[in-house]
């Protein structure tokens, strides 16, 4: 993944380590980051106990949201691609108490399928 990748947002996995470095205020006691997914702003987090979405708002990044999900408010979820060489994928999140889903655009190897495989296997039993 070269820089030319990441500035058309074609950025995969990021380094659950790095990420877990920069999040340790946010992250409550003994929780740890699993995996990281991102493109050139947002990030989507997994850690042992929720799912952090981060958004990046304005021209200079300065405003982000960090949507906290425990995985037990996951409903349901859903991934879209236009075909397998599709450029772009669209991930749906349904919570308890919400009647619309939260959407999410994935660039290019963005790591979707992995997403909805951590969102599997994360879900409640």
């Amino acid at each position: 993944m070269g820089l030319l990748d990441t500035l058309l947002g074609h950025a995969g996995a990021k380094s659950a380590e790095k990420v877990g470095e920069d999040f340790q205020p946010l992250l409550a006691p003994g929780e740890t980051v699993q995996r990281a997914f991102g493109e050139v702003r947002d990030l989507i987090v997994f850690t042992d106990r929720r799912l952090i979405l981060v958004d990046k708002q304005g021209v200079t990044g300065r405003k982000t949201e960090f949507l906290s999900l425990p995985y037990r408010s996951i409903v349901m979820f859903s991934l879209e691609t236009a075909g397998h060489f599709d450029l772009e994928a669209e991930l749906r999140l349904w919570v308890s108490g919400q009647a619309t889903p939260i959407t999410r655009h994935l660039g290019r190897s963005a790591g979707a399928e992995d997403i909805v495989a951590l969102l599997a296997q994360n879900s409640p039993r």
